[in-house]
């Protein structure tokens, strides 16, 4: 008997019924899902590490950085006997169509509305408390932490990885947000979830960048999620086209997932579309100053790209599906101070007045070294 179940048994519970207790208790404070895993090292940590050396992560130095922890959990809580994989529900049906003919932009849906960081961290403060009146130590995480979560989530059965690489739950699909707590209290463990995805391929094809290479295989350099959020510098030239009217985040590969059928409308209302990200004409994003983006996008997941990398995928987005009204406010996103937004404006300009047959403006009488090769 560990210390932990002696001081369990001290207080007259047992682990499976602290189990019971805080699966009720999650369920009562908001969550969906609550399962257990055992703590041990990541069922596919070798591919990880195969995928960090091949560079599919990207930029994203933090992988790199992080890659000992993610692997084995034992690492971050050394005494940690149980992984408490949380999920919550993001699900808020589909974007009401708008009334402007102008052209709008496409955000994920777990962006529509509040930030879940701060959500689901005020939520899982609560466990932790929970769990500290039973002899528990935590580490709480929700996404920012170095866990390998969908990993610990299929082997605690919240559901198994789709060929996008994303997790899927029969009865939220994949429209969910994990959350996980590393516990030195040793909780009965969860059984995993068989692999229902059977011989379809729909998110792999419907990838419009090609960046799901093969079933369960993600090339981040592709994917459109990596490339309006993650990607701090200029998008590469060759994939500007692909990213169509997307400026924060993609859903294609969620949308095509059959099992979304079945997903239910959430219960956490501070995850509904706001105004300012369902609807809005992009060329009105362009005048956004710095503090008014500040303002406009409080307390929402948009906010960790700045406005240098919010109007850079404007500026891709219009040069896509925008046409000779959008030109005034791209023209003047030349002139921003951000070199950034200005490059993808100029790139945006070429591209309005190459689909619609309009005269070169006076900037490409003499373009820079960007445009000589945006039109090369």
């Amino acid at each position: 008997m560990t210390g932990r179940t002696a001081q369990m048994t001290d207080r007259g519970i047992s682990r499976m019924e602290l189990k019971h207790r805080l699966v009720s208790f999650a369920r009562e404070i908001g969550f969906d899902s609550c399962r257990i895993a055992a703590c041990g090292s990541a069922p596919h940590a070798d591919a990880f590490r195969d995928w960090l050396n091949e560079g599919g992560h990207g930029e994203m130095g933090y992988m790199e950085r992080g890659e000992e922890k993610r692997c084995d959990p034992q690492k971050i809580l050394p005494d940690a006997r149980s992984i408490v994989v949380l999920a919550l529900n993001y699900f808020h049906g589909d974007a009401q169509a708008c009334d402007t003919p102008a052209a709008t932009g496409r955000i994920a849906r777990y962006a529509w509305g509040d930030d879940y960081h701060d959500l689901i961290e005020s939520k899982l403060d609560k466990i932790d408390e929970f769990l500290r009146e039973f002899g528990g130590q935590q580490k709480c995480y929700v996404d920012t932490g170095p866990v390998l979560e969908r990993d610990h989530a299929a082997q605690a059965g919240t559901g198994w990885h789709g060929k996008s690489t994303m997790l899927i739950d029969e009865r939220l699909g994949t429209w969910f947000f994990l959350a996980e707590i590393l516990t030195t209290l040793e909780l009965p463990p969860d059984e995993p979830v068989p692999d229902r995805c059977g011989t379809c391929e729909r998110c792999v094809k419907a990838c419009p960048t090609g960046a799901i290479t093969a079933p369960h295989r993600l090339d981040a350099r592709r994917c459109i999620s990596y490339l309006t959020i993650e990607l701090k510098g200029s998008i590469p030239l060759e994939l500007r086209p692909l990213i169509g009217n997307r400026i924060f985040g993609c859903d294609d590969c969620l949308d095509a997932c059959p099992w979304n059928r079945f997903a239910q409308v959430s219960r956490e209302a501070a995850f509904s579309a706001r105004p300012a990200t369902v609807g809005m004409p992009l060329r009105d994003y362009l005048s956004l100053s710095d503090d008014e983006f500040r303002l406009l996008f409080r307390n929402s997941p948009i906010k960790r790209i700045k406005r240098r990398g919010f109007l850079r995928n404007v500026c891709v987005a219009l040069g896509n599906v925008g046409n000779s009204s959008d030109m005034a406010a791209l023209e003047r996103a030349t002139a921003d101070s951000e070199q950034l937004i200005a490059e993808h404006a100029k790139w945006a300009i070429h591209q309005i007045r190459s689909r619609h047959g309009i005269n070169p403006s006076p900037w490409g009488t003499r373009p820079s070294s960007f445009t000589e090769t945006a039109i090369n």
